[in-house]
């Protein structure tokens, strides 16, 4: 049976910065709006973090069960190294999505925007299916796009458009940098992973475009989000602030630019997510100044 420690290192909290910052940014982008709310912005905060969990425990339990994971390198696999029975794992993750679908409801709810309901069961869907069911879309190199839609534009423009009733251009700017720094994150888990994906037929994006191909759309990937800091300066110059946490990438810079394989990338994984959330946070600052 796995430890609570094996359980929280399953729910990959390394990749919970993906969850936190579409929703700080969405926070700034509606207060540039006029439109914050507290209760509707933490509720927002819980769904995405709850989502997050849930695919990350999916994940799990789907590669385990399909033998994908049983020479992967990195984080824990509950189910790939037998630390937890597959069943156990699809509960948390079911438990986990489950929290996430009544939490937006809730949400839905106050805002009165029922429509949302829609958008909420499409996120959930795609969150099972990323690696769930017969042809998960993850192994046929959807998973970055995936990734780009839902952590980036759904997650910053569900967070602002429940609160202010509006979008803007620079919502729009604040969820295409989110979600080019959360599919780096993808991208640099994936460059990693090539070998043993490939051994297992996974056909990732990373699979399809190759190690050189691969490094590149990282490299382009993290450049996204300083473009449109540079942008975001013409409404306010304080969006520059967004800038200062370039440094945080140079050592993921030179790993994937170096060409490090394996386990040398999986800081990669960890400073492109703090970047995310640094960038987020400064941001969002920058739109509420």
């Amino acid at each position: 049976m796995a430890t609570a420690g094996e359980w929280i290192e399953g729910a990959r909290p390394r990749t919970l910065p993906n969850a936190v910052a579409p929703v700080v940014a969405g926070v700034g982008a509606a207060v540039a709006l006029d439109g914050f709310s507290w209760p509707r912005s933490v509720l927002a905060l819980l769904v995405s973090l709850a989502l997050i969990v849930g695919v990350n425990y999916a994940n799990d339990y789907s590669d385990g069960i399909r033998g994908t994971d049983e020479n992967r390198v990195g984080p824990l696999r509950l189910v790939g190294s037998g630390a937890a029975k597959p069943k156990a794992v699809l509960v948390a993750a079911l438990v986990a999505l489950g929290l996430a679908g009544i939490l937006g409801l809730v949400l839905v709810a106050i805002s009165g925007l029922w429509w949302l309901l829609a958008m909420g069961a499409v996120c959930i869907l795609g969150a099972w299916f990323y690696t769930g069911g017969k042809k998960p879309y993850g192994y046929y190199g959807f998973g970055e796009i995936a990734v780009f839609v839902f952590f980036g534009l759904a997650g910053v423009l569900g967070t602002v458009y429940v609160q202010a009733g509006q979008l803007s251009w620079t919502a729009f700017g604040c969820a295409v940098a989110v979600g080019a720094f959360s599919t780096g994150v993808l991208t640099a888990n994936n460059l990693r992973d090539i070998p043993t994906d490939i051994e297992s037929g996974k056909r990732t994006l990373a699979t399809r475009l190759g190690d050189k191909g691969t490094r590149r759309l990282y490299l382009v990937l993290i450049a996204v989000p300083y473009v449109v800091s540079v942008l975001l300066a013409f409404v306010t110059p304080w969006a520059l602030l967004g800038l200062l946490t370039a440094p945080l990438l140079l050592k993921s810079v030179k790993a994937v630019g170096g060409g490090e394989q394996g386990r040398a990338l999986i800081p990669a994984l960890r400073d492109t997510g703090l970047a995310m959330l640094g960038w987020a946070i400064l941001t969002a600052v920058a739109l509420a100044l």
